[in-house]
């Protein structure tokens, strides 16, 4: 990381290069960073999912309903809302729940209730917690490193920019006098 003993007092090495090289050291070990950083994010989202997974388990229990009505045959859609119906606690009771498409009345189906009693979605699955945890770790391994290629994109491109105006500015300066002294 360090400049070549003979490139630190160099007169050439502008200010810009300076600020380069620096850039491009920092950068560097923010894109290396971001590998620690993606893997701490993965494990925070697991927690969280699977904390509010366990929490959505606790609060929810299956019911075998029958189905109040014929729920049509749609193959693109696979699940429509049908009214269902069950017995709980010596009480009837009847909701609208999403079931598989292509079943007839009377058949049995699991729904799942709420504490309340409300038909509810069924909890989230094993697996969800660790590919919403993945999908988090993936996401931020590829943002910091392609966040750091375009702050140096844009930076060398700001620095560019500047040193070919002052360079443009210094040949103004100096070409009239070059050209002068030149036979012609």
């Amino acid at each position: 990381m360090r400049a070549h003993p003979g490139q630190r007092n160099n007169p050439l090495r502008r200010g810009s290069d300076r600020v380069q090289w620096w850039l491009a050291r920092i950068l560097l070990v923010l894109a290396i960073a971001g590998l620690p950083a993606a893997l701490a994010v993965g494990l925070a989202v697991h927690t969280a999912e699977a904390r509010a997974d366990r929490a959505q388990a606790a609060g929810r229990h299956p019911v075998t309903a029958r189905l109040a009505e014929d729920v049509p045959a749609a193959p693109d859609l696979g699940t429509l809302p049908a009214a269902v119906t069950w017995t709980a606690d010596g009480a009837a009771h009847r909701a609208t729940a999403t079931v598989d498409s292509g079943q007839d009345a009377g058949a049995p189906v699991q729904i799942w209730l709420d504490a309340h009693g409300n038909v509810v979605h069924a909890p989230a699955a094993a697996g969800q917690a660790t590919a919403a945890a993945w999908t988090a770790a993936l996401i931020t391994a590829a943002a910091v490193p392609l966040a750091c290629a375009l702050t140096w994109r844009g930076a060398t491109y700001v620095l560019d920019r500047r040193r070919y105006a002052r360079w443009d500015a210094e040949w103004q300066e100096v070409e009239p006098r070059w050209t002068r002294s030149r036979p012609s």
